[in-house]
């Protein structure tokens, strides 16, 4: 999603959401209704909140390799989250500029899983032999867009997929998708009237035929209250494995974030707030039920 002033991060941006628009065909859906009902003037006006990336804890990948390319372009590492039942890390990241959306990078956990699961990861991610971020070009735009889409391993088997599958769908997720882009998240208080509250937002989306991720209920709260999230279920995308199988599974969908202004600034005017006026960060509770919206109890609702 461009601006007047394109800067570096701009152009990794639309690098990101250009094939992930492709890919989730309820980006379309949201937006021309968002436009068709007055929501937003067109698709730039919309606050992306944060984008999302999944990845799995191997040598030469993970967090630590992933990581590099924001930490260049000026992000900040900030508070860490750990889900142990889906045995995940994650940090999420402030961005460099208060317009450009916040990053959540989680990790498998590999060493956690069955050895047969740790078998099957490893067929693939031993073939990346040193860690590909340090290869490359980080002043080079067009390579680093470009990566997010790179093969660094063999396509998978449908075999193995469907084996990862079984024990954990995440595995399953990145064994095949890699650094796509997971997520991005409509910042739904900076909508205009009753579509900023989440709930309401919640029930235009499904008048328009988005079906939401309904793990740990529709409206995922933060303990404080602050913070609120929802999200599609991920749309199922054709995919094609080693020896010419194919499939459907779960590919991409969208978060929707709600956050509520900090007590202490109660009394300034909605369209004096801005995003330090604002409960930042992210709620682990929370986080691990927007995860289920790639899991095939969610995706078969679709």
């Amino acid at each position: 999603m461009t601006t007047t002033e394109q800067t570096p991060l701009d152009t990794i941006m639309d690098a990101l959401f250009t094939p992930y628009k492709n890919r989730v065909a309820d980006v379309d859906r949201i937006v021309s209704a968002m436009i068709q009902n007055k929501l937003i003037a067109n698709e730039d006006s919309i606050v992306n909140d944060h984008i999302a990336f999944r990845t799995l804890g191997v040598p030469n990948l993970g967090i630590a390799s992933f990581e590099k390319i924001f930490l260049h372009y000026g992000y900040k590492r900030m508070a860490p989250y750990h889900f142990p039942e889906k045995k995940l890390n994650a940090y999420w990241y402030a961005p460099p500029v208060e317009r450009l959306p916040r990053i959540f990078i989680s990790e498998l956990r590999v060493q956690d899983l069955s050895t047969q699961a740790q078998d099957i990861i490893k067929k693939y991610t031993d073939q990346v032999l040193v860690d590909p971020v340090d290869e490359l070009d980080l002043a080079n735009l067009e390579a680093v867009g470009k990566f997010f889409h790179k093969p660094l391993w063999s396509l998978p088997s449908l075999q193995d997929y469907n084996l990862l599958l079984e024990e954990s769908e995440y595995a399953a997720w990145v064994i095949y998708n890699r650094y796509y882009l997971n997520h991005y998240t409509i910042s739904v208080h900076e909508l205009p009237g009753d579509y900023s509250s989440l709930e309401n937002f919640n029930v235009f989306l499904e008048s328009i035929g988005v079906v939401l991720n309904s793990a740990g209920g529709k409206v995922k709260v933060s303990q404080d209250g602050l913070l609120k999230q929802s999200s599609s279920v991920a749309q199922m995308v054709q995919a094609e494995f080693a020896k010419g199988e194919k499939t459907n599974i779960a590919g991409s969908y969208v978060e929707f974030a709600e956050r509520l202004t900090l007590p202490e600034f109660h009394n300034i005017p909605k369209e004096q707030l801005s995003r330090k006026h604002r409960r930042d960060g992210f709620e682990a509770a929370n986080a691990d039920k927007i995860f289920e919206s790639t899991y095939t109890e969610q995706t078969q609702k679709n």
